[in-house]
């Protein structure tokens, strides 16, 4: 089985592993990762689960992140849910402003690149 998300899911769970991360809590964490499943992907997963019990995971799997850096959540995600068969896949969820970022230096490296052609002299004068 594979669970793929989506950008704006990934950048969600991202902002919510922060906000755990300062509040040191991350009970609102576990709310939002059993949100971001549906109910048959639930139900598959809880099948399983020798436990039976989807939220029980998660918090145990939140439980061996500890709070750590938000990379490593999805790591810690990845991991656990290869243990059960299931290969969860992330969008790339760069904040815009660092796609923005990058837009802008491609935007540079094109100039430079169109100026850097208009000063050579051109081999056939």
């Amino acid at each position: 089985m594979e669970i793929y998300f989506d950008r704006r899911t990934v950048r969600e769970l991202r902002n919510a592993a922060q906000d755990a991360i300062e509040d040191g809590d991350y009970e609102a964490l576990s709310e939002d990762l059993v949100k971001s499943f549906s109910d048959e992907q639930i139900d598959e997963i809880e099948k399983r689960l020798s436990s039976g019990d989807f939220p029980d995971f998660i918090n145990e799997l939140l439980e061996e992140w500890g709070l750590d850096d938000v990379d490593n959540l999805f790591d810690t995600l990845e991991t656990r849910f290869a243990e059960i068969d299931i290969e969860i896949r992330f969008e790339d969820a760069r904040t815009e402003e660092d796609e923005e970022e990058e837009e802008e230096e491609v935007d540079d490296e094109e100039l430079d690149e169109s100026l850097d052609e208009e000063e050579s002299p051109d081999e056939d004068e």
